[in-house]
Order: C-alpha cells, then structure tokens, then sequence
C-alpha cells in the first residue's frame, strides 16, 4: 500500500475515535489512575479501541505500540515498521475541561516517524505530515466530528528578526526551562498541551518546543512526523536526531524547531 493511501487510513482512524473522545469530554469521563499514577479515562479506552480496530483489520502484519495497551503489558514485538498510538495526548487537559488534547497516530520506519496524524476533537484542528513526500497539512473541521475540512499545505517559517515564539508544556513545567532559553531572543512564550506544540511549530506559529523532561515515544512521533514533513527538526539532548523504537520506548530531553537551529541541551 502506497504511503498517501496508509495516510488517509490513519486520518480515518484518528476522526473516528476523537469524535468517541468527544462524546466522552462532554460527559462521564469515567477517570481512573494506571500503576504510575497517570490518569486514565473512558476516552482514552475508547479511541484506542477504535484505532486498534481499523489499523488491526488493514496491517495486521504491522505491531501496533499503543499507550494503554502498554500499560496493561500487552507490548508487541517490533521490526523496523510499527505504529505508535496515543489515543488521548494531553489527558490531564481532557480532565481540566481544555480543549488541548490530541489523537495521535505515527507510522514508523527504521526508527524514524514517516507518517503522522494529529487531531484535535474539541476543536477540528487536524494535522498530518507525509515526510518522504515533504508534505504537511492543517485542516480545519468541526469540533467532535468525524471529518475534516479542506487540507492546507503548512510549512514552518523563517525566524522573526523580533525573536522566537516558543511553546511550551502547560502541565509539565521545567524550572529550567528559562535557563535553557537565554541562548536565544524569545520574543514570545505560549503554553499548549498534547503534541500540539509541534503543530504549532509545524504551521509556522511558533519557533521552537524545547521538551526538558521525561516523555513517551506515543507522545511525540505523530506531531514529530508532521513537524519533520513541514521542514522542522527534533534534536535530542545529545545533539542527534530522536529515534524511535527505544527501550521502554521512552524520550530522551529534545528540542523541536523549525528554522532556528537548536542550542545544545543539558539534562
């Protein structure tokens, strides 16, 4: 199956399970805690059960790395192609009443995301990225329905001689964060949940998303991949790109910028 074909499968799955999502955010969200003390809900459950489902029947010979499967110790063995799913990116928005939240659905292939889809249920906004064809898109659709509107082509920008526009996680602060940023002529700082803070960077919003911190293969490679397809970067702590299919399948610290070039980070 060609690349644009699988695209358009994984933009299905992701509509379909955030208009699940949706129902659920204007209702019961049923919120437990899994074993690390991370919240859980019925949306999350729910859209991953979807995706699941619809990528399942098409690419069973694909393994399926999704984050409440995971969590229940159901972890496939991996190759050099796999998907990566959040179902729900940005949960403790979700429980907050914030629209920030995200379905995240990443093709990987030799340890790079190639195809990704990021979608925001409560609000419309889509996202998806095709990085061998260099192609990125934003569409706008309406909140808690499974379709999207119009694709426009999305790139990042080039810097503004002002300074950069950077964003930054709302509900996982780093006191080092205005360390790290001296390095640089910030002109403007925006908090955002989910992955997005890609997005935003993808679509030539922002500049810059450094992550100091602990994150989740599931949580970046979707809006990595489309950050990547509208010509931007995501460089880890040591100054290599970030790869996929790690032990435990945890991120290093990183920085994900579209022209600016990213300064060394010091975890």
């Amino acid at each position: 199956m060609l690349d644009p074909q699988l695209l358009d499968i994984m933009i299905g799955a992701a509509l379909e399970a955030g208009a699940a999502a949706a129902v659920i955010f204007r209702g019961d969200h049923e919120l437990t805690h899994k074993k690390d003390n991370s919240p859980v809900t019925a949306a999350d459950h729910a859209a991953e059960a979807i995706i699941l489902r619809r990528l399942g029947a098409l690419f069973a010979h694909i393994p399926i790395i999704a984050e409440e499967e995971v969590a229940a110790g159901r972890v496939p063995s991996i190759g050099r192609t796999f998907f990566l799913v959040d179902p729900l990116d940005g949960t403790r928005e979700f429980i907050a009443g914030r629209p920030e939240f995200t379905v995240n659905i990443a093709l990987v292939r030799e340890r790079v995301p190639v195809l990704g889809v990021v979608y925001a249920p409560a609000t419309g906004d889509f996202f998806g990225g095709d990085v061998a064809a260099a192609q990125a898109f934003y569409a706008a659709g309406a909140p808690g329905r499974a379709d999207a509107g119009e694709r426009v082509p999305i790139r990042v920008r080039r810097a503004p001689s002002a300074g950069v526009t950077v964003v930054a996680s709302r509900s996982h602060p780093n006191p080092k964060m205005g360390a790290y940023l001296t390095g640089y002529k910030v002109a403007d700082t925006v908090s955002i949940g989910s992955s997005l803070k890609f997005c935003l960077v993808a679509r030539g919003d922002a500049d810059l998303y450094p992550r100091l911190g602990t994150t989740m293969e599931w949580d970046t490679a979707a809006g990595h991949a489309v950050l990547l397809a509208a010509g931007g970067a995501v460089i880890a702590a040591d100054g290599s790109p970030l790869l996929y299919g790690k032990p435990g399948f945890s991120n290093p610290w990183f920085v994900a910028a579209g022209s600016v070039a990213p300064l060394p980070l010091t975890p």
